[in-house]
């Protein structure tokens, strides 16, 4: 790990002292995916550019974006995991399964995004053994936070703009872990339909959850908010800063007109982290907040299924809802910064709920 070598060179000069705060490692943190993405980006592309394409579905879609590669989430990963080999103390437990969660779940939606390319079909890998994989990740996460005896990890939900009042779970703590984890990492994946629009959005929730690691890993300011503190939270902070700052070198090339795509590699990567770093910071239910964007596409996926089979109506004119202003005549720039807007009020909401209690 380059910071703890660095910090142990205080001694020949003081300002290598620097490195032993969190506030200095998630700002290298993220300059260091940022400058990764924007960088290898470029190369990035060109080896997918022959290899990755849109499914026909898409194709018959997106007619005008039939060249641009795929897979980009693979340019995200390899970004963060440079940065948290540098910068994270991987001694950190917090650490080892944000980092874990993020590689199982860019696994499983490599194996899914490789099954469309190379079958040249829409499916993929079947629904079911998706959801099998996601519940298996949180499953393993929910386990490995509960007995793990040094931890002390907190088994209870709290309610936003209450103070001290939780649901406690216990043993079956595993289950909402699992929950959540489905539901962030499919819920991001339906966002993923337009150029920049769910990386935008997640950037937004990562910058909440990354202030938020901040509070609830100093006892001081965690005791003053009434928030629950938890010790090790602060690397949490520097992942973040180190996540941040791939999908903002990211959305460099997938802002509008985008050259390439996240695929499944990405966004199921990078919605099961989110739902991970809400289960550390113990905000599982402001999830619902700070993702508010994430939810509404979902809910309008739901909304449009149950309207169809029980009234044999459609409520949108197409989902995830995105795809609906658009076929309304919305340019697509529009709907992207629009919902930006509104991803950027839920954050900012959810982060002024831990002084609202």
């Amino acid at each position: 790990m380059l910071y703890q070598f660095l910090y142990g060179l205080k001694d020949v000069w003081f300002g290598f002292n620097v490195f032993r705060y969190v506030t200095v490692r998630t700002a290298l943190a993220f300059f260091t995916t940022f400058f990764i993405c924007v960088l290898f980006g470029p190369w990035v592309i060109r080896r997918l550019r022959n290899l990755c394409h849109p499914t026909l579905e898409e194709l018959s879609y997106r007619n005008h974006k039939s060249r641009t590669p795929t897979m980009g989430g693979l340019l995200i990963l390899g970004s963060l995991l440079v940065a948290v080999f540098c910068w994270v103390n991987l001694a950190n437990y917090y650490a080892i399964l944000l980092a874990g969660c993020t590689v199982l779940l860019a696994a499983l939606g490599w194996w899914d995004d490789y099954l469309k390319l190379s079958r040249r079909n829409a499916k993929g890998v079947r629904p079911l053994v998706k959801i099998a994989g996601q519940a298996g990740v949180g499953l393993l996460i929910g386990a490995a936070l509960i007995l793990h005896k040094g931890l002390s990890f907190r088994t209870q939900v709290y309610v936003p703009f209450l103070k001290e009042v939780a649901v406690p779970l216990g043993h079956f703590y595993p289950l909402l872990a699992a929950l959540v984890i489905i539901a962030t990492s499919n819920a991001v994946n339906l966002t993923d339909g337009m150029d920049g629009l769910a990386i935008g959005c997640v950037l937004m929730t990562v910058l909440a959850y990354g202030a938020i690691a901040y509070a609830v890993s100093n006892a001081n300011l965690a005791a003053y908010l009434h928030i629950p503190f938890v010790p090790g939270a602060e690397e949490a902070t520097v992942f973040c800063g180190a996540l941040a700052g791939s999908c903002l070198g990211f959305l460099w090339y997938n802002c509008h007109p985008a050259e390439i795509f996240m695929g499944d590699v990405g966004s199921l990567a990078l919605g099961g982290v989110v739902g991970l770093l809400a289960i550390i910071v113990k905000q599982e239910v402001s999830l619902v907040i700070v993702g508010g964007i994430f939810v509404i596409e979902a809910a309008s996926v739901v909304i449009q299924v149950a309207s169809f089979r029980l009234r044999k109506k459609r409520v949108f004119l197409m989902t995830p809802i995105h795809h609906h202003f658009e076929l309304r005549g919305w340019p697509e720039g529009k709907i992207v910064v629009r919902f930006w807007i509104v991803g950027i009020i839920f954050a900012l909401f959810t982060v002024l709920t831990l002084k609202i209690r």
